[in-house]
């Protein structure tokens, strides 16, 4: 027998909030494959394994919209995935870094000089946190622009690939 869980038992299965499953079910992630008569969510085992799926691609660093996208379209081989989250974290780990020269070089301006008062040190601080957020967006901008081309290049890619096999 085809065994069935409520979204309160699935919650307690995979460690996630009821409001999660609900939310991932309201933008169109993750749907119940059925209902009981009183309009309860039923998820079969297909469901815990496309939500074991999920959860997977979350722990990888993806957002909801990017596990939609690969779930959905699997546009994406899970090298890629991989080879994204790679290329994300080095991203990250450039940021730190370059936030981390920053500090030594307001540390290294601070010694041997008289010290700085709060207000001056709390503006440095203040230009630091812009400098660093503004090249955060600049660099999420330009991911999102590449993430763009690549879906459009695989789009047409596949587009090219029907044609050819008609």
């Amino acid at each position: 027998m085809k065994r069935n869980w409520k979204v309160g038992d699935l919650a307690k299965q995979t460690g996630l909030t009821v409001r999660t499953l609900r939310f991932y079910d309201q933008i169109g992630l993750f749907s119940p494959s059925g209902k009981t008569e009183s309009g309860h969510r039923l998820y079969d085992e297909s469901d815990l394994s496309r939500l074991q799926q999920i959860i997977s691609l979350k722990e990888l660093g993806l957002s909801l919209e990017e596990v939609k996208s690969v779930l959905n379209d699997e546009q994406m081989s899970p090298v890629e995935i991989v080879n994204l989250q790679i290329a994300r974290i080095k991203e990250q780990i450039k940021l730190q870094q370059m936030l981390l020269e920053q500090l030594h070089h307001v540390s290294k301006s601070m010694q041997g000089k008289a010290p700085l008062a709060v207000e001056d040190f709390t503006d440095l601080m203040q230009a630091i946190k812009k400098s660093h957020e503004k090249l955060v967006i600049e660099r999420r901008t330009s991911w999102e622009h590449h993430l763009d081309l690549l879906g459009d290049f695989i789009a047409e890619e596949e587009i090219e690939s029907k044609f050819r096999e008609e």
